[in-house]
């Protein structure tokens, strides 16, 4: 099990100042947030030279980019084409810097859809970047996020699609939150596809969630993580901390969190 986090931690820190803050703390690996004004420059116009740059400059770390986080969505049918057009463009980038994964969203029902003319739209957007995404060696992983916080949602739509470079996202804090779904079960149902997992704890005060330290929360990370490794996980968890804490305070404080829930 290796561990990273996201941009969001660190968004004013450059690519080599936030590859050199991973190595020094402990972690295995980045993910980059794109279209979030970061600095790390890791964006679809990034030309040629800059991208064979930023692939040299994490191996030269020993830090992997875990995986790049996109906005791609594909819920709203007036949307769609745009956004696999877009997710087209961001598996070529993270192909080029060395990136095996791009997070995408499955999004927000639009008013008057039906939650089966949403699967199957969603379906066909994933089918429509399979083919490159099989090509370039980039597995695109749909989270467990907005209306597709129900893992049973997700498994649907992971049978409907059928291809490995399709696969999934598991935010193991928005099913059992949101979905009201148990941790097991949501492991059960996702098993198959889990290829990215995103940690993070909350907890809701005053009616709002607010991310809290790891075992301050709802979230069970020791059985999370524990059903990860008894299934020989080998893959990234990665820590996904929004406008939160100082990272000098919460990366390493969260790092030794999942480490000893990881056993």
């Amino acid at each position: 099990m290796k561990f990273s986090f996201m941009s969001f931690s660190c968004p004013d820190l450059s690519l080599e100042a936030m590859l050199s803050l991973a190595q020094r703390l402990g972690y295995d690996g980045v993910e980059p947030r794109v279209e979030a004004k970061h600095a790390h420059g890791i964006e679809l116009g990034l030309d040629a030279a800059g991208r064979a740059a930023a692939r040299k400059l994490a191996a030269s770390k020993g830090i992997a980019y875990a995986c790049l986080a996109t906005s791609c969505r594909y819920a709203d049918p007036a949307t769609r084409e745009a956004m696999v057009a877009s997710t087209l463009g961001y598996i070529d980038l993270a192909a080029d810097i060395g990136c095996p994964r791009l997070r995408v969203f499955g999004g927000t029902l639009p008013e008057g859809l039906s939650r089966e003319a949403a699967t199957a739209g969603v379906a066909a957007a994933l089918r429509a970047v399979a083919d490159q995404a099989e090509r370039r060696g980039v597995t695109v992983c749909l989270e467990t996020h907005d209306h597709w916080c129900n893992p049973a949602d997700v498994a649907e739509l992971m049978r409907r699609v059928d291809r490995p470079g399709i696969q999934v996202n598991w935010d193991i804090m928005h099913p059992v939150r949101v979905a009201q779904v148990s941790m097991q079960e949501a492991f059960d149902t996702l098993r198959p596809w889990i290829r990215h997992v995103h940690a993070h704890d909350g907890a809701t005060r005053d009616g709002k969630l607010v991310l809290v330290p790891i075992g301050e929360g709802v979230v069970d990370h020791a059985l999370a993580l524990r059903l990860l490794r008894e299934m020989g996980w080998d893959g990234f968890v990665s820590g996904e901390w929004i406008g939160w804490e100082p990272y000098e305070t919460h990366l390493p404080r969260e790092l030794a969190a999942l480490r000893r829930c990881a056993g």
